[in-house]
């Protein structure tokens, strides 16, 4: 790798499994620390290990559980990143819950958690980073929504309502703080092959599935370019799913 994000510090969500392991994997591989947030504290010792090795470098990798649902311990979570690092340059909001359920048999519980976790942990993070974020002369962040963030699917009415939040956060958050520097970007993948999708879309055959490599291949691009080129919002389709300009 380039060493493109050497000394820029990084916290990830979600990063015990799936999307944000593979992000927090090739942000470490350029040359960034990583905070790794998540509730399995075993999963996310696991990848803390795997990115330190793989950089040789002891300060590569910080893990701190995090319930993502407590702003208490999101408050905890960035003033660990703080107290380490000293800085902060990136963040990337990853972490996601889904239900699959018809309206009319969503539980209540159900509706808040997935908007606990799916915009209000976001919009959390984001308030916390943004002053930090400006402190380190401007920085980037990045929120992983989907394409039920853009579209809807029948049975996901509170995944697809959260996403719809998320992005609405995003759109003006990316405004607000242009003038500071700070990029804003929403990535929204289709189909990839994490635990929440097979669980919630069962009907999808692996081998059609993107990987979170290659979605982590995409957030490291909106992260590390820095040029006069800016995509503010990524859709990612399966190359077998019909393309999204019908």
């Amino acid at each position: 790798m380039s060493g493109r994000l050497e000394k820029k510090m990084a916290i990830v969500t979600g990063a015990s499994r799936g999307i944000g392991r593979a992000v927090a994997n090739s942000l470490a591989a350029e040359g960034a620390s990583v905070v790794l947030a998540a509730r399995d504290r075993g999963r996310l010792e696991t990848v803390a290990r795997e990115i330190v090795d793989a950089s040789g470098r002891t300060d590569s990798a910080l893990s701190v559980p995090t319930d993502l649902t407590s702003e208490a311990e999101i408050d905890r979570l960035v003033k660990r990143a703080r107290e380490r690092f000293g800085r902060l340059d990136i963040l990337v909001n990853n972490a996601g819950v889904a239900v699959k359920a018809p309206l009319e048999n969503t539980k209540t519980e159900d509706w808040d958690r997935l908007m606990a976790v799916n915009a209000r942990a976001p919009f959390l993070l984001c308030r916390a980073a943004v002053p930090l974020l400006r402190e380190s002369g401007g920085g980037v962040i990045v929120n992983i929504a989907s394409v039920v963030g853009v579209k809807g699917y029948v049975q996901q009415a509170a995944y697809t309502a959260s996403k719809h939040a998320l992005m609405g956060m995003t759109k003006v958050l990316a405004q607000e703080v242009k003038a500071d520097g700070i990029r804003v970007h929403a990535v929204c993948p289709g189909g990839v092959a994490t635990d929440m999708v097979k669980r919630t879309r069962p009907d999808l055959d692996d081998s059609v599935l993107m990987s979170p490599d290659e979605i982590a291949e995409i957030v490291l691009f909106l992260i590390a370019g820095r040029g006069n080129a800016v995509i503010d919002e990524i859709h990612v389709r399966r190359s077998a799913s019909e393309p999204w300009f019908s």
